[in-house]
């Protein structure tokens, strides 16, 4: 299969990239540094052209409001141009229980990039998973200072990249779903045991506080960012941090 994957030099495209030329397929990686740009529109017809399947892994460069703009423009160009190049299937990543949390602008712009594939005119497949294990080093950043590192007990289900990757890559060159495949890591923790496994990893001997009013997970309720009945990844955390 021609696979044109568009954010193919990120942490989860350029794997995804890597998996699906392991395998055979002709996989193209296009981002603004090969000369695609999905705001301005700029080489994303010639980019999707005759692809059998487009992969889109690209993300807001903000977490904010601003982040709905940018994928319904993205999304709004990319569909036009897949559409004009004959493209049968379009995939999206997204976040295991984003319309659950709509306090955070950035997951409702995730359920708006939802949306609006559902409502295009492309047989589509949308791959949900949970928190990646490569962010906690951003999220105990987000609220620490010299001694301490304050985080909520919200429940996390944390997944490795490359298992994204390798969900991606396998949804890609199936059959579209025509919905949603939530895939999730092996074990549930509450982010402030997952903070202590992680700085006790590195000999980091700050305290982690529970706090829940810390950091953006604070205004998650409940367990909606983890799913049990996901398809279960591999990797466990304890292997991913050796």
């Amino acid at each position: 299969m021609k696979i044109a994957v568009i954010g193919g030099t990120g942490l989860i495209g350029s794997q995804v990239v890597r998996n699906l030329n392991a395998a055979g397929h002709e996989a193209v990686p296009h981002s603004k540094s090969t000369g695609v740009d999905i705001i301005g529109g700029q080489g994303l017809d010639e980019a999707v052209a005759g692809a059998d399947a487009v992969v889109n892994l690209t993300n807001s460069p903000t977490f904010d409001e601003a982040s709905l703009a940018f994928f319904q423009t993205s999304m709004d160009n990319l569909l036009a141009a897949a559409q004009k190049g004959g493209v049968g299937h379009f995939v999206i990543l997204s976040i295991v229980g984003a319309d659950q949390v709509p306090e955070l602008d950035y997951y409702r712009a995730k359920v708006l990039q939802e949306k609006i594939l559902m409502a295009g005119p492309i047989p589509y497949s949308i791959v949900r998973a949970t928190q990646f294990m490569d962010f906690m080093d951003a999220v105990l950043s987000w609220t620490a200072d010299a001694d301490t590192v304050r985080l909520p007990a919200t429940p996390i289900q944390p997944i490795a990249s490359k298992d994204v990757a390798d969900a991606v890559a396998e949804v890609a060159v199936g059959a579209p779903l025509n919905g949603i495949r939530n895939i999730a890591g092996p074990e549930v923790f509450p982010l402030d045991e997952l903070g202590r496994m992680t700085m006790s990893h590195k000999g980091d001997t700050r305290t982690v506080v529970t706090d829940p009013t810390a950091g953006m997970f604070a205004v998650v309720k409940g367990d909606v960012l983890t799913d049990k009945n996901a398809r279960l990844a591999p990797t466990r955390y304890a292997d991913w941090l050796s």
